[in-house]
């Protein structure tokens, strides 16, 4: 298998899956003669040519509006978002008119459509640049949602959502873009590692037990995984034995994954880079406590963000993202400690 970066996996998918299949292909602001804005399309536009890597105005509105018409026609777009910060003006587009077009005529039309772009905190970027707003889509019917944490999974869920035939949101994470592979492997041998398969594909809905445990359960997605994996071999280093759980996706939730490794540990962290109220951790600590309420020897603990604009200042801003030293601090809170 090769050890690749995580945007690397990402351009890997697309460009395999729009060689396999011709109705394949990118749309959104720069991707074509710029060859994107981060570098994923490179070479795109000469491969491909600009009928299906299409450059567009800035208006994301019309980005998705395209996608959406495009994709009852019968094509399959990819959209690129050059930040996930800015679905939000075309986010009448999508949960009005793509999450619910196949219901409202009665399953009449399909909606295969990959809504896709960097996303996530930090990297002071500031407010409108650097935030996690997957929730705003997992709350929506209609939508699936999709979190990758690792290249290869990155390679795998961008290939099952493309292959789908609803809409689906791919919030990758621009913290692991560049990262590189031998940073990877020092956290966990075998991160970087994507399969050389073309037709290798992750399903939606399936969580990844990314390290086994005994004592505590954590319970990531996205770049969170990282930093959950980090938590846990510093936890190590103590004594105590951690189970890092990477959701993979948010819509659809596995949480039979998550339940089974509370009934082995007896003890849950859920983390986020979101906003703490009405997040994600906020709805998987709700069923875990609907569901696994008696397996349960501590409260389930949850690390966020901080409910905050994100700030500019680079002191101000390490303050307001959950790191690998919240979560140390939460599992030991379920164990006992202060």
């Amino acid at each position: 298998m090769a050890k690749l970066r995580y945007i690397d996996a990402l351009a890997l998918a697309l460009r395999e899956e729009m060689r396999r299949d011709p109705n394949v292909f990118l749309v959104g602001e720069e991707v074509g003669q710029y060859q994107g804005t981060l570098e994923l399309s490179k070479g795109f536009l000469e491969e491909f040519g600009k009928t299906r890597v299409v450059d567009t105005p800035i208006s994301e509105v019309g980005i998705i509006g395209l996608g959406i018409g495009a994709a009852m026609a019968g094509l399959r777009p990819v959209c690129e978002m050059m930040r996930m910060d800015f679905a939000t003006p075309a986010y009448d587009q999508i949960v009005q008119h793509a999450a619910k077009i196949r219901y409202m005529f009665g399953g009449q039309f399909q909606v295969p459509m990959v809504i896709r772009g960097p996303s996530g905190v930090g990297l002071q970027l500031s407010a409108q640049h650097s935030q996690a707003i997957e929730v705003l889509f997992a709350h929506i019917p209609g939508l699936k949602v999709v979190v990758p944490a690792t290249p290869a999974d990155a390679k795998g869920l961008l290939l099952t959502a493309i292959r789908d035939n609803n809409p689906v949101m791919v919030l990758e994470s621009l913290r692991m873009y560049f990262m590189k592979p031998d940073d990877l492997e020092a956290i966990q041998p075998g991160l970087s590692e994507v399969p050389d398969d073309p037709d290798f594909s992750v399903p939606l809905g399936q969580a990844n037990v990314l390290r086994e445990g005994k004592d505590v359960t954590i319970v990531a997605y996205s770049w969170m995984v990282i930093q959950a994996l980090k938590a846990a071999n510093e936890l190590a280093k103590e004594g105590i034995s951690a189970e890092v759980i990477d959701l993979r996706t948010l819509l659809p939730l596995d949480m039979n994954t998550v339940l089974a490794s509370i009934k082995k540990t007896h003890r849950a962290v859920v983390v986020q880079e979101q906003w703490p109220l009405y997040g994600c951790a906020a709805e998987i600590s709700a069923q875990i406590g609907e569901r696994a309420f008696y397996d349960l020897d501590s409260p389930v603990m949850r690390v966020t963000g901080a409910f905050v604009p994100m700030p500019y200042a680079k002191n101000l801003e390490n303050l307001a993202f959950p790191t690998e030293v919240d979560i140390i601090a939460a599992a030991k809170r379920t164990l006992g400690g202060k």
